[in-house]
């Protein structure tokens, strides 16, 4: 493919577009950038593509449809069901990677981003000194990076045991044992469901805000569907929408501790809030089987100190407590992340400041992470050809042939 070049940026037609992260976003940004001819190089920390997902609990499936899950150009195969495992998940993201011949270089981590001394470029900092210069960057690391623990008092010191949501695999070590889950998103609903199932003796779910639950389908209609029907539509309308539909498909809680919000449904989505999709919880909570219990104000003595000035002395305590992106020491010198550390722009934009500089996987949208992503890859790789034909002093390579 001929490249479209000016003599002053002929010389840096070498420089790749550099990918961080071997996950969804990252391999399908990859994938996207090939397709429009860009050489794309995708950079893993960890030593196998899908990092994150391998980590995830083993009971996870994707609370999206297998046909809105798809990465660019290889469907998600029919076997692996509506609802696909995180075990499937792997798979497809390594045949994805297969399939598609990617360029992809583990065990390297990058540590900053910077601009190069002549401004044509990007300079990435790695792991054991390396130095690596790209035409343009694609940062997608993953809204799940790292994982967050509020600061509670007494958490230091306390003896009994405790781990994130992250570390937990499966209920087998908790049966027969009382377990305080904190944390009523997907996540902390997920496990509390499991640790039941699991055989676990008593299980408390801490809520601080009682979340919008919604069925995972109703009828055979996904709630994905919803979602992505409703992705443009003003907040407002949406929250009046979601509210009776609510009242007609969900059971009123309030009477074990989970009462209908105050706030809508896609209000408390923008805020970054999504709604908790029922794979048992509903059931659980109405036989008493899982109790809902105040939020954790901290610890004390041993024992778990709750909003309400409960305190209880669970066996085992996992907090559902999220994840930050974790981008300050990557990109935070540049001015590109808001004061949440949210990146200011996303998909095929770039920041003003920062031209050539992409973010993908760091939002948190209703309509499904999986189809955002895809839809993003594109927009990045457009945007990133369309720079290339401009010639505008980020000129990456394309490939031969």
């Amino acid at each position: 493919m001929a490249d479209s070049t000016s003599p002053a940026t002929a010389q840096h037609a070498d420089r790749p577009v550099y990918v961080i992260g071997g996950g969804p976003g990252g391999l399908s940004a990859a994938h996207a950038l090939r397709a429009q001819g860009i050489r794309a190089v995708v950079l893993e920390k960890s030593g196998q593509v899908g990092a994150s997902w391998r980590r995830h609990y083993d009971r996870l499936h994707l609370h999206t449809t297998r046909r809105l899950s798809s990465l660019p150009g290889l469907p998600m195969p029919r076997r692996f069901g509506r609802w696909v495992s995180r075990d499937d998940v792997v798979r497809y993201l390594e045949k994805y990677a297969e399939h598609h011949e990617l360029e992809i270089v583990t065990g390297v981590e990058v540590s900053r981003i910077e601009r190069t001394p002549d401004g044509t470029g990007w300079l990435l900092h790695a792991t054991g000194g390396r130095e690596m210069t790209g035409g343009a960057v694609v940062v997608a690391t993953g809204h799940n990076h790292t994982p967050r623990v509020p600061d509670w008092p007494g958490r230091d010191t306390y003896t009994g045991e405790f781990l994130h949501a992250s570390a937990y695999r499966n209920p087998e070590p908790y049966a027969g044992r009382d377990v305080l889950v904190v944390g009523v998103g997907n996540t902390g609903a997920e496990i509390a469901v499991d640790l039941v199932e699991g055989g676990a003796s008593r299980v408390r779910l801490s809520v601080r805000t009682a979340p919008h639950i919604v069925r995972r389908s109703t009828a055979g209609w996904a709630a994905q569907y919803t979602g992505v029907l409703v992705r443009r539509l003003p907040v407002a309308l949406v929250d009046r929408m979601a509210g009776p539909v609510a009242k007609l498909s969900v059971p009123d809680l309030s009477a074990h501790g989970l009462p209908r919000p105050g706030t809508g449904l896609y209000s408390r989505v923008r805020e970054g809030a999504l709604p908790v999709q029922d794979v048992g919880l509903i059931d659980a909570v109405r036989g008493g089987r899982v109790e809902v219990v105040a939020a954790v104000e901290g610890f004390e003595d041993g024992k778990v100190v709750l909003a309400d000035g409960t305190r209880t002395q669970p066996d085992a305590v996992i907090a559902a407590t999220g994840y930050s992106r974790a981008l300050e020491g990557l990109v935070g010198h540049l001015g590109v992340l808001d004061s949440r550390g949210r990146p200011v722009v996303h998909g095929g934009r770039t920041p003003r400041n920062a031209p050539g500089l992409y973010f993908t996987g760091f939002t948190n949208p209703i309509s499904g992470m999986l189809r955002e992503l895809a839809i993003d890859a594109e927009k990045i790789a457009r945007a990133v050809a369309k720079d290339n034909a401009r010639g505008g002093g980020r000129q990456v390579s394309r490939l031969l042939g």
